[in-house]
């Protein structure tokens, strides 16, 4: 008996993944709970194991692909050809496939295609109904619609020339994520000098958890989403902790920042930083987070003007911390100096209250 494994619901509302790496290949054998397949979602990836033994008989979607949930990944045991008809397959579709057709038969009226393909295809004004996918389960590849907009083997708008790296996995899901954030939040950014004389700059990050979670208590607009037409104030002060990996930017959530000390703190960022850049944070480690720090140390540059963690309101980043001349009681002095920078979302926060916020976190660092 075939066994088709389809792409599981993996919680947290979500609807679709990304096939992000498959851990077996065609004729391979594979017991039960053998790892099988790695899945990104917009939260983390997760290792999903077989649920079946026998020999992986056909894999259907190809790393890269987004696909919904419901979708047949792959078949292990027998093959007798394309699974049966899953969701967005037609009869005629596995018919056509049994029979041994290269190119699947898209179900009439339904163009399959990610939201990053469908953003290529308007960008080259190419049709998507004249194209025939040559994805699996007939979806359309971006290698398609490149073909379906070029004339003579040119691509009229876009010079086929340079190196093509495709946007997946973490990186597609930033920039999704952050083109979001850009449409729909009026972002401001309030930025002010810092002296980071009285901290230790080795506990940098911990120490302005602290400052920011005390100063929120101050600010509960800062420490709040905007759901419809309604402003919901957050009771919990879980901040986000931008993460910089070789797979791209991950903000894992250091939950109870207010009633933490630093050195708590300390050790959790530690900890967390440390599973993001091995791949193993947990989806829960994850989500959410109330509010955003971001801070890139020596490459911080003298500040930065960061976009608000959507459906957080606001995010506060901290720019390159060094010695810089500035006046201290009517004389010049040398002291560790950087930058605030509070960006915020007007339609909750007004500029007045975020720049309240912002000297309040300062007025605790330089204490």
């Amino acid at each position: 008996m075939a066994y088709e494994f389809k792409l599981p619901d993996l919680g947290e509302g979500l609807t679709e993944g990304e096939v992000a790496r498959w851990l077996v290949s065609e004729g391979q054998e594979v017991a039960e709970d053998d790892p099988l397949v790695e899945i990104q979602t917009d939260k983390t990836t997760v290792e999903i194991p077989s649920p079946a033994a026998g020999v992986v008989a056909r894999i259907l979607v190809a790393e890269g692909d987004v696909v919904p949930v419901g979708t047949v990944l792959v078949v292990i045991g027998e093959d007798r050809g394309v699974p049966a008809a899953s969701e967005g397959q037609s009869q005629g579709q596995s018919q056509g496939q049994s029979q041994g057709q290269s190119l699947p038969v898209r179900p009439e009226g339904r163009i399959r295609a990610t939201p990053l393909v469908r953003r290529l295809a308007q960008e080259l004004g190419v049709d998507l109904e004249g194209i025939e996918g040559t994805g699996p389960q007939g979806r359309v590849t971006e290698e398609d619609v490149r073909r379906g907009g070029t004339v003579g083997g040119q691509t009229p708008d876009v010079a086929a020339e340079g190196r093509r790296e495709r946007l997946r996995g973490v990186r597609r899901l930033v920039a999704e994520h952050m083109a979001r954030a850009h449409q729909e939040v009026p972002p401001v950014t309030w930025v002010e000098e810092c002296d980071f004389g009285s901290i230790d700059l080795k506990r940098l990050v911990p120490t302005v958890l602290k400052a920011v979670a005390e100063s929120l208590r101050e600010f509960p607009e800062l420490n709040a989403r905007l759901e419809g037409d309604e402003i919901v104030f957050l009771d919990r002060y879980d901040v986000g902790v931008a993460v910089q990996t070789d797979e791209g930017l991950v903000v894992p959530v250091v939950r109870g920042c207010d009633t933490a000390g630093v050195d708590e703190l300390e050790a959790e960022i530690s900890r967390l930083a440390e599973a993001a850049r091995a791949g193993e944070l947990k989806p829960e480690e994850l989500r959410g987070s109330t509010f955003t720090v971001t801070s890139a140390g020596k490459l911080g540059g003298l500040l930065t003007t960061p976009i608000v963690n959507h459906p957080e309101v606001a995010i506060l980043s901290v720019g390159r911390v060094a010695d810089r001349p500035v006046v201290r009681d009517g004389e010049v002095a040398i002291r560790p100096v950087g930058t605030i920078a509070v960006t915020f979302d007007h339609r909750v926060v007004d500029g007045a209250r975020a720049a309240e916020f912002g000297l309040a976190v300062i007025r605790r660092l330089e204490s």
